[in-house]
């Protein structure tokens, strides 16, 4: 029988053997590279100066038990998670340091790395991880040879972001490597991205949006955008940036658009009458006034039926046609300018210092945009000092259907008529959602318990009076913050009446001597879920009228 030779292996050995020595002599130069620019940082006189500085980090952490609404706590009985913040302080003079040091180091060229680069190839991932963390290849020369060696593609892109060579974005975003303008700002209760240049769109289940730009570093975000980021459910868009143009997804010449877009959520809590306006409206005309109109809205999670309520609002956000953005699926739309997602403000209002846009807009500018939307006729309610034909002032009481309802309405409303008030008793609108608008906006006083239904106070006329109605259980500050400071802040009267516990239906059910009843302090304290079960979703108010008549009085004097 005849033995056939096999091949030896040896070639197999003295492959490994090369490419041992590759690695080696890599390594060497790795060292070296080190070792010189080691010396060379200490030999500068500016940089010595500084070697003893202390660079210091704080972090700053958020309280969890944060304000927060409402209807978002019915929805939600799980309280929000602690969140953290890092901010890094740099001295003034080492900062200066460091962006004089950008422009010597990019007019030159580190020998080892090219010889690196040349010498791994890009297949070579573990050579690669190990080369870019040695090399920091997220500072400016490295990253910047790195794309001109190797033109790296976005499955080697990725593999850099897992093995943690290259960041994938966080709350030292501020510092991109070309000192340009931040693109995501991930600051606590924001997470807004801003791409000006060349920024593409595409839509999708797996939506993206990509900057291309020469000095862009290689980054990757992924945002929620909406308002009210912690909750579950919410889609995410991935936000990138790039240096190369093919690695970007192709404009096609019918979608590159000279109009700015912005990418918004319709997630949520949406559908809540309070949450469309206070997580969705108000931060979208934040976002969108300052294009006048001139602005492409990429919609995820379109709610058909949501955006035809709110039309008239949405066509003085943007003239151009909505887009559904989940079904944009192989349409790459480019842009100069598109931002991605809004961040959380003050409830149901406007702080113009929280305004990163710059435009100082409150939510008087809000209100009077719904005034055009609707074409509300009127912008003050009746003076009484100055009304010849003695007409009633009228007033708007908001009935509930499901808790917090009035157990004595007829009560309320003929003390309200003895006082001199035209009463009309209003539920859900019936009608056009737009007719509904401007039949608020003809009263001059609305009363209603805490809930929702009092968003409708954006409709009343500036110096319009608005009477909330405080269910027991200590929930001041809560009726503070999502109705009495906007109502303020829009020009209106606010009148708070605090339910007392003979007023509540939770008296007929526990008893005095219940901690319901006894100590609503200790209940809250127990979890949000007893305050949202008991205090809101199980309690109705049987007003006493004789304190009842005082607030009234103090609603006609106010209209004087």
């Amino acid at each position: 029988m005849r033995t056939t030779a096999r091949p030896s292996s040896s070639w197999k050995q003295s492959g490994y053997a090369a490419h041992g020595l590759i690695l080696g002599f890599v390594l060497v130069l790795v060292l070296l590279y080190l070792m010189v620019s080691s010396q060379l940082s200490y030999s500068n006189p500016h940089e010595a100066a500084y070697a003893g500085a202390t660079t210091i980090s704080t972090a700053e952490t958020v309280p969890a038990g944060r304000q927060r609404s409402h209807q978002e706590r019915d929805a939600r009985s799980m309280e929000p998670p602690t969140i953290s913040r890092h901010k890094v302080a740099h001295e003034n003079d080492e900062q200066e340091w460091a962006d004089k040091n950008l422009i010597e180091e990019q007019s030159g060229i580190h020998v080892s790395f090219v010889f690196a680069c040349y010498l791994i190839l890009p297949s070579d991932r573990p050579g690669l991880c190990f080369l870019c963390s040695s090399l920091s290849l997220n500072s400016v020369p490295n990253l910047c040879l790195f794309h001109v060696l190797f033109k790296p593609n976005l499955d080697t892109y990725l593999h850099l972001v897992s093995c943690g060579c290259v960041s994938r974005g966080g709350t030292d975003d501020f510092n991109n490597v070309a000192r340009t303008k931040p693109i995501c700002d991930t600051s606590f209760g924001k997470y807004i991205c801003e791409l000006a240049g060349d920024a593409r769109a595409r839509g999708g289940a797996a939506a993206t949006v990509t900057l291309v730009s020469p000095r862009a570093p290689l980054r990757e975000w992924t945002i929620k955008p909406y308002s009210r980021k912690y909750l579950d459910g919410l889609k995410a868009v991935t936000v990138r940036s790039v240096s190369i143009p093919e690695h970007a997804p192709q404009c096609t010449s019918t979608t590159r658009l000279n109009i700015p877009a912005m990418v918004i959520e319709l997630g949520g809590l949406t559908g809540n009458y309070w949450h469309d306006f206070n997580d969705v409206l108000v931060p979208l005309f934040i976002g969108a006034r300052r294009f006048n109109g001139d602005v492409h809205l990429l919609l995820v999670n379109l709610l058909p039926f949501w955006v035809d309520k709110y039309q008239s609002i949405f066509s003085q956000f943007s003239r151009h046609e909505i887009v559904d953005f989940d079904r944009d699926d192989g349409t790459v739309r480019c842009y100069p300018h598109v931002v991605v997602g809004y961040g959380s403000r003050k409830e149901f209002t406007i702080e113009p210092s929280l305004d990163a846009t710059g435009g100082g807009y409150t939510i008087v500018d809000f209100t009077e945009l719904l005034r055009r939307a609707y074409s509300l006729p009127r912008q003050r309610p009746i003076k009484l000092s100055d009304n010849p034909a003695r007409r009633r002032p009228r007033m708007m009481i908001l009935e509930r259907t499901n808790s917090r309802r009035f157990i004595n309405l007829h009560e309320v409303v003929a003390a309200a008529q003895a006082a001199g008030f035209m009463v009309t008793v209003a539920g859900r609108p019936r009608t056009n959602y737009d007719k509904f608008a401007r039949e608020v906006n003809s009263f001059d006083v609305m009363l209603g318990v805490h809930g929702a239904g009092l968003t409708n106070c954006v409709y009343l006329p500036t110096g319009t009076v608005l009477v909330q109605i405080v269910p027991y259980g200590r929930l001041e500050d809560i009726a503070g913050s999502d109705f009495g400071d906007p109502a303020r802040d829009m020009g209106l009267r606010y009148i708070e009446y605090n339910i007392q516990a003979d007023e509540s239906s939770l008296m007929d059910v526990f008893g005095k001597d219940h901690p319901i009843i006894k100590d609503p302090v200790a209940v809250q304290m127990s979890g949000w879920r007893n305050v949202a079960e008991w205090y809101l979703g199980k309690q109705d108010v049987r007003i006493n009228i004789e304190r009842l008549k005082p607030i009234l009085k103090q609603a006609m004097e106010h209209l004087r």
